[in-house]
């Protein structure tokens, strides 16, 4: 992964948008705000958002996006999401505690399918 230890923190994983275009993929992409979670409103660190870019025939996920609070965190999730060939079917699939920053990684899974709630 790449982290960036600013104020807001970025980080990134795996291919850009424009990068999967030019490797051949067709693209999905799902984003995610952190302004709509409870937690980011609880530390008044709305700032930011996740961004997931997946192939739109098989939905894996290619690359992993964030700015915000945590972002050098989060980001794992991506990582290993990418590594083991995840599908962002597989990610809307999993429990992301409540209320937590981590829940907009699932929303933004969502997104790519057109599926986020609370999106704002």
């Amino acid at each position: 992964p790449n982290c960036v230890y600013t104020e807001p923190e970025c980080a990134s994983v795996g291919m850009s948008e424009q990068q999967a275009r030019d490797a051949g993929y067709a693209v999905k992409v799902g984003t995610f705000p952190f302004r709509n979670l409870g937690k980011a409103m609880a530390i008044n660190e709305r700032d930011g958002f996740v961004k997931v870019v997946a192939d739109e025939k098989y939905g894996e996920i290619l690359g992993m996006h964030i700015i915000g609070p945590h972002a050098t965190d989060l980001i794992h999730e991506g990582v290993v999401s990418i590594q083991l060939e995840n599908t962002v079917e597989e990610l809307m699939r999993t429990i992301h505690a409540h209320p937590t920053l981590a829940e907009a990684m699932g929303q933004a899974n969502e997104d790519v399918r057109g599926l986020a709630i609370d999106k704002g």
